[in-house]
This record gives structure tokens, C-alpha cells and sequence, in this order.
């Protein structure tokens, strides 16, 4: 079988990170959204999730450039989160639709396998807050050396508390000749208290972190064994998937066809060559918004206060503001979060729930569920300002040198204001440039296209005018970025 290699040449003694960036992150809706999900937001400093993940790797001197497996849509946000931190990936691969850790891990050691050579892949996902980097880089440095034996390698993080939201491993007896690994035990779901309580007093337990060590072609062999399904799906997806500029597609039917599973169920709990590698990380995967209380910075009532916040009386609670004041009294224990479009309270003990409202606004067909009233293109991103039935207002950015496709609408017409920086405007067969306060009329049914030609962001007031003002109504003509109609 040949795959079309898409890597630059890596030096076989080196880690390949495997950065898992799919999920929605519904548990911290209304910031996280499908569309705009908690790996790709900036919640713990200046940088994202998905940047955080990669760069606590920079300072590892066997880790080679990551390969990406993040969900079709959220391609450009990945490719362009990590361009800001100048990082190249050796490949983006797209999952056309969700189907858990298994395959995604699959997928990625059959394309690190399809150039001859076999890697030690390091499988980390993108949502992780890692506290201690130095004894991270460290357990990193120790699972090589079983991985590079053989060794199927997970990471437990030493429990510093009996928290109940999170799934065990349970140590079995140490390694032979290793002072730092154990072999694996059990693997135990998420405990109540006391049975956390319980597992943190023995010490014989770890946090199950879902971070993973192997070569290629061990991982690849033991899900032969256990799940060969899922082998035959990912072998296919890759036989038929294409190239598409800086990513990987793959099929889509034959990747639909692979069972949706966890690492963990379809090999780890099962193989015989588990190695367990326990560290003190200061580690969080940020689950829910009481995750981020606890990670937070605290002022002296124990509050974690984000943007234009005002407080009286209130104690142990995260408030969050994104576009305006918030104001509370007398909370206790609390959770507010306040976006453009969405507003959530929640108790703290109660926030792992937040994922049901999520389940509801989906089935009332509800766009705050999907999007943020800012939503990101691969040219930029535009936010709605204002609608109603037939008129539709919108702020739209154009990142310099990007354009937008040639295009037409056949229920809508347009009407763009220039605010900042230059526009240059296909309508038609005319070219036209388009100055700080200039204007121009895209009627329905005219070809157009958008384009910044400067060095500056191009911002646009656009008003939208018709019967019918969905996203779906583009016929597009031509596009850079290789989308199809939508």
C-alpha cells in the first residue's frame, strides 16, 4: 500500500507530537462554541490552547514540528493559531466528522508509517493547562525509553486532591530495572468522593491524563489486534483522502465507517504492553468553568474575575465579561459568564451540567450553540451588528493581503462601507478601489468579490438587503482557500 507522503523529513531519533485538537468543549459554552471550541480560545494567558500545547514542547530538544488532527471546520483557525507562533506543522490532517480518540490516534501513525520510517509519536490534546514544564519535559524524556522499546506509554498525573471528575489508573507492580515506570493495573472510571478519597490516601492511583507515548507501528499493531475495524476504516480514509493546500482530507464515508472509540477502551485497557509513566504536573484539562476557578488567579474573597467585572459581597465564584458590565450582589460559590449573545449562571457545583442547555439550544436550531456573533473565515471574520427580517448588518475584518471568494447571492444585495484601510472590489467585469469612507452597491444576483490589498486589517461596515439572509445563499465561483459552496 503507498500513501501520498505530505511530511517534511524528520530525524528518526526524534518525538513526533501528535496534537489532538478536536471536540467542542460544550462544558464551557457560552464561550466555547462548535464553531469556535475551547481549544482554539485564549483562557489561562495571551495564547490559546492549541498554542499553549505546542509551545511547552519548544524547549524539548527531541521533539521534531507537530502533526495536527483537528475537525474539518476548524482548519483555518489552526493553521493560523499556529502561524502566529511561527510553528509549521508536518501535517494538518481534518476529520470530517468526530469519532473519538482511537481513530484519530490511527489515522496519524499510519500517515507517520506511510514514509517509511516509524516515529515515537507523542499524543497530547489541545486542552490541557500543564503547570510544572520541567517535570513534564522530564516524564516525556523517561517514556521514550519504553516507547522506543516497545512500550505503549500513558502518562498519570500524580493526584493532589480527590476530585471526582476525572477517570484513575490504577499502578500495577514497577518495571523492572525503571525507577520512574509501573505497569497498568486498572483503568477506573470517574469515583464519587469517597471513593476518590479513598484512592488518593493509598497512593496507588493516578489521574488519567490521556496523554500517550508509542512508536508508529506498536500502537498501529495493537489496534490491529483489538480493533481491527477501526484500522481497516483509517486505512481507507487515508487511501482515498486528498491534499488540499496545507492540509490532509480525509474520505469522508470511509472514515464514517470506523467504530467511535477511546484509546483507552480499544487498546490501553486491554494490551500487555501498558507502561505507566507518573508525574507531578500541576495539570488541569479544563472540563468546566469550575476547572477554570480552580486554576484561576484569586483576589481575597477567592473570586476569579475576567474583563469589566464589579463585585459586592461576593465569594468562591468566576465571573467572566467579554463586551460589557457585569454587576453582582451577594454570590456565593457561583459561576457568571457573559458573552455578546449569551449570558450563563450557574452554580459551581453544578456547571459539568452547562452541556445540556448546549443539547437544547441545538435542538430548538439555535445559531448560539454553533456561533459567536464574531465568526472567523480563513480571510478574516465579520460580526453582526444588527438584523431583522429583511435587513442584516455586519462588521466585517479582512486580514491584509487575504481576499474573500468571487461570489454571487441570489436572494440578497449588499452594501459595503469602507471604515479602514483600502478595499480593493470585483463587481462584475470591474475592478474598483475603494478608500477610508467610500461606498459601493453589490446588487442581487451581481459577481463580487472583496480584497485587501494593504499591509493594515481592511474593515467594512456591510448591509445586507432581501428576502433571505442565510450563509448558505453563496455561489461561489473562485476561492483561494479551496471551499466549496456553502
Amino acid at each position: 500500500m503507498t500513501f501520498t507522503p505530505i511530511y517534511k523529513e524528520i530525524r528518526t531519533d526524534m518525538i513526533t507530537p501528535v496534537i489532538l485538537a478536536g471536540g467542542s468543549g460544550t462544558r464551557l459554552w457560552p464561550l466555547s462554541r462548535q464553531l469556535y471550541p475551547k481549544q482554539m480560545l485564549c483562557l489561562t494567558d495571551k495564547h490559546t490552547m492549541l498554542q499553549n500545547t505546542v509551545l511547552r514542547l519548544e524547549q524539548h530538544d527531541a521533539v521534531s514540528d507537530p502533526l495536527i488532527v483537528c475537525n474539518e471546520e476548524h482548519r483555518f483557525m489552526a493553521a493560523e493559531q499556529l502561524r502566529q507562533i511561527d510553528v509549521k506543522p508536518c501535517s494538518i490532517l481534518l476529520e470530517p466528522v468526530g469519532r473519538n480518540t482511537a481513530p484519530a490516534i490511527c489515522v496519524a501513525a499510519l500517515k507517520a508509517l506511510a514514509h517509511d520510517r516509524d516515529p515515537v509519536l507523542l499524543v497530547l490534546p489541545a486542552d490541557h493547562v500543564i503547570e510544572n514544564i520541567s517535570n513534564f519535559h522530564q516524564a516525556i524524556t523517561h517514556g521514550k525509553i519504553h516507547a522506543d522499546n516497545g512500550g505503549l506509554v500513558t502518562f498519570g498525573i500524580v493526584p493532589d486532591s480527590p476530585e471526582t471528575g476525572y477517570g484513575y489508573i490504577k499502578k500495577g507492580p514497577q518495571v523492572e530495572g525503571s525507577s520512574h515506570a509501573w505497569s497498568l493495573q486498572a483503568f477506573v472510571e470517574k469515583p464519587d468522593l469517597e471513593t476518590a478519597q479513598e484512592y488518593l490516601a493509598s497512593g496507588d492511583y493516578c489521574w488519567n491524563s490521556g496523554m500517550f507515548m508509542f512508536k508508529a507501528s506498536a500502537i498501529i499493531k495493537e489496534l490491529e489486534l483489538f480493533v481491527p475495524d477501526i484500522v481497516q476504516s483509517c486505512r481507507t480514509s487515508i487511501e482515498k483522502g486528498v491534499e488540499d493546500l496545507d492540509f490532509f482530507r480525509l474520505d469522508k464515508e470511509s472514515f464514517a465507517w470506523s467504530p467511535s472509540d477511546s484509546i483507552d477502551y480499544a487498546v490501553m485497557e486491554h494490551t500487555e504492553k501498558g507502561v505507566m509513566i507518573p508525574f507531578e504536573a500541576g495539570w488541569n484539562d479544563l472540563g468546566s468553568w469550575n476547572a477554570l476557578w480552580k486554576t484561576g488567579d484569586k483576589d481575597e474573597n477567592n473570586n476569579v474575575v475576567k474583563g469589566d467585572v464589579l463585585l459586592s459581597d461576593v465569594k468562591n465564584s468566576y465571573l467572566y465579561s467579554e463586551s460589557r458590565l457585569v454587576a453582582a450582589v451577594g454570590l456565593e460559590d457561583h459561576v457568571v459568564v457573559e458573552t455578546k449573545d449569551a449570558v450563563l449562571v450557574a452554580s459551581r457545583s453544578k456547571v459539568k451540567d452547562v452541556k445540556t442547555l448546549v443539547q437544547a439550544l441545538k435542538k430548538e436550531g439555535r445559531s448560539e450553540a454553533i456561533n459567536h456573533r464574531t465568526v472567523y473565515r480563513p480571510w478574516g471574520c465579520y460580526e453582526t451588528v444588527d438584523c431583522s427580517e429583511r435587513f442584516q448588518v455586519k462588521r466585517i475584518t479582512v486580514k491584509p493581503g487575504a481576499k474573500l471568494s468571487l461570489q454571487k447571492h441570489y436572494h440578497r444585495a449588499e452594501h459595503w462601507t469602507v471604515v479602514s484601510g483600502t478595499a480593493i472590489i470585483t463587481k462584475d467585469e470591474e475592478e474598483i478601489l475603494l478608500k477610508e469612507d467610500e461606498s459601493i452597491y453589490i446588487p442581487l444576483g451581481v459577481m463580487h468579490r472583496m480584497e485587501n490589498p494593504g499591509r493594515v486589517p481592511l474593515e467594512l461596515i456591510e448591509v445586507q438587503s432581501g428576502t433571505y439572509l442565510g450563509e448558505d445563499d453563496i455561489v461561489r465561483f473562485e476561492d483561494v482557500y479551496g471551499r466549496l459552496k456553502q
